[in-house]
């Protein structure tokens, strides 16, 4: 296993167990399988592991595990405060009094805030005194490092990374999401400043093996690499010395040996010319089934009336290289919960954005065509009442 540093030189293992998609039986996590792959990891070197207050039994699993194997001190844990549910600084106690119960623990290594997207999220828990309360918390122990997860767009991300002295930060990325959500640029912002950037969704959900055409599977098996689907992903990844711990929701013992394997081989730099080229020809296969040919170099905006012109073509593709129901939560989850709303029905026709866009892409055309894809009225109706809770001051 190799390890990267974190703010203060502490070394975290590259490959990090991600705790939500646990094995599960009768409805409940297979406590004993969670076990024995945890235990394979841990025996392979891996000491970081990702949960949440919201990951249905995850934090009590790990908990009875590390504690059945007197663990806990030889092990980092990772957990976030469901900060939409947070109204009040006594809420804020509330949730982590309990993750601190469920983990069997009295600290917390790295405690995240769960799930931003936009700026005025970070400011609602100000509001309620979070600033005075991570202070006290580091100080008696009781949290080690404190960052946020984050899943709106580039410049939101960057309001945050800048607002706060954090210690850690945790996004999206893979090579199909390069320019997405934090993106490239954000984890190279976070890395400028010194703070660690922990990698989600590697593998998109795990689409970016189980999803991917033939053809593309085909260009992997041609380049005489030898690597599967998630070699690839991970080694792309592992070849950027900006990213820290990539995380890997694991539920198979295989699945862990080989991301415990790749993580051990993989360097900074081993990447060739040609490999880049291997995955520019196996994301052009994917975005064969794209709706509309935006790259998201964001040439287009700002837009005057706020709309996410390259967040909603990439929402729209998504409804069609994954599926409808995927591209509908990407675009409620990025577009639909930021501060201002970014909706394209607020586009007016100026025309701006089309003037600037490299690909010519009829954008005003474009846009009325996606939101009427992405936003049929039930999620229309979702996307409201979620903005009321999740946005309220």
């Amino acid at each position: 296993m190799q390890y990267r540093k974190d703010k203060y030189g502490t070394e975290l293992s590259v490959l990090g167990f991600g705790c939500m998609r646990f094995s599960r039986k009768n409805g409940k996590i297979d406590i004993d399988e969670a076990e024995r792959e945890i235990l394979e990891a841990y025996n392979s070197g891996v000491n970081y592991y990702d949960t949440a207050y919201l990951y249905p039994g995850s934090e009590a699993a790990i908990g009875e595990i590390f504690e059945r194997n007197s663990m806990r001190e030889k092990v980092k844990i990772a957990t976030k405060l469901p900060q939409y549910l947070v109204g009040s600084s006594a809420a804020i106690d509330k949730y982590f009094n309990e993750e601190l119960s469920r983990l069997r623990t009295t600290y917390v290594d790295y405690y995240l805030m769960h799930h931003l997207t936009d700026i005025s999220m970070w400011e609602k828990l100000k509001k309620v005194g979070i600033i005075d309360w991570i202070a006290e918390k580091k100080k008696s122990g009781a949290i080690r490092n404190i960052g946020f997860s984050y899943h709106g767009n580039t410049d939101g991300f960057l309001k945050i990374l800048n607002d706060y002295d954090w210690d850690i930060c945790q996004i999206q990325y893979n090579y199909f999401d390069k320019y997405s959500q934090a993106g490239e640029s954000g984890l190279k912002a976070a890395a400028e400043k010194g703070i660690p950037v922990v990698i989600m969704e590697p593998l998109r959900g795990g689409k970016l093996v189980n999803m991917l055409p033939s053809s593309a599977i085909q260009v992997m098996k041609d380049s005489g690499r030898g690597w599967t689907p998630a070699e690839w992903s991970f080694r792309w990844l592992y070849d950027q010395p900006e990213v820290t711990v990539v995380l890997s929701g694991m539920n198979t013992l295989d699945m862990v040996k080989e991301n415990c394997r790749t993580a051990s081989e993989a360097r900074v730099g081993e990447f060739t010319d040609k490999d880049l080229s291997i995955l520019g020809t196996v994301t052009e296969k994917i975005k064969e089934r794209e709706k509309v040919g935006c790259t998201g170099c964001r040439y287009c905006m700002p837009c005057p009336k706020g709309v996410d012109i390259p967040g909603a073509f990439r929402c729209y593709n998504a409804m069609y290289i994954e599926s409808k129901s995927e591209g509908r939560f990407q675009y409620a989850q990025t577009v639909g919960l930021t501060k201002e709303p970014a909706f394209a029905t607020q586009c007016v026709g100026c025309g701006k954005c089309e003037k600037h866009c490299p690909q010519e892409i009829p954008i005003r055309e474009k846009l009325k065509e996606a939101d009427k894809a992405l936003r049929p009225l039930p999620y229309r109706i979702g996307i409201a009442v979620a903005r009321k809770f999740m946005l309220r001051k």
